[in-house]
This record gives C-alpha cells, structure tokens and sequence, in this order.
C-alpha cells in the first residue's frame, strides 16, 4: 500500500515538473537583456520574488522530491 501512494506521489511530482518547466521562460529571452544592462534593473535584482524566480524554485524542490522518490521506490525494502 505504500509503495502504490509513493508511485502515485511519484506520477502526480513528474506532471507537476512538467507544467512548472512548460511555464518558463526561455534562456535566451534573458539573454538579451542582461546584454543591454538590464540585469542590474529593479526586475533583475528581485528575480526571487518575480512569477519567474517562483517557477524556477519551485522545479528545484520538485526535482529534489522527485530524486529521493525515485532513490525509495528503487530500494527493495518496500
């Protein structure tokens, strides 16, 4: 019974990584602005508490739960 809530914790984390990858900008959408000084701009120095520096920790955290599930799910204990 364990093991079927972890896989399906599992599942639900690797939608959500998806969606929250889909939702970001691209690299190159910065790039030209930090070639142009824009990088030292209000936006640039709160990028944490943008929508974008939301998405891009909420893909670390996500990615981490989804490295320790997939380390207890591999493990024959279950």
């Amino acid at each position: 019974m364990i093991r079927g809530i972890l896989t399906f914790l599992f599942v639900a984390i690797c939608l959500f990584l998806s969606v929250v990858i889909l939702l970001q900008e691209g690299k190159s959408a910065g790039l030209s602005g930090s070639i142009s000084g824009m990088a030292d701009s209000y936006w640039g120095k709160n990028k944490s508490r943008s929508m974008e520096g939301k998405l891009e920790k909420m893909t670390k955290y996500g990615a981490f739960l989804w490295l320790v599930l997939a380390f207890i799910l591999n493990l024959k204990v279950l």
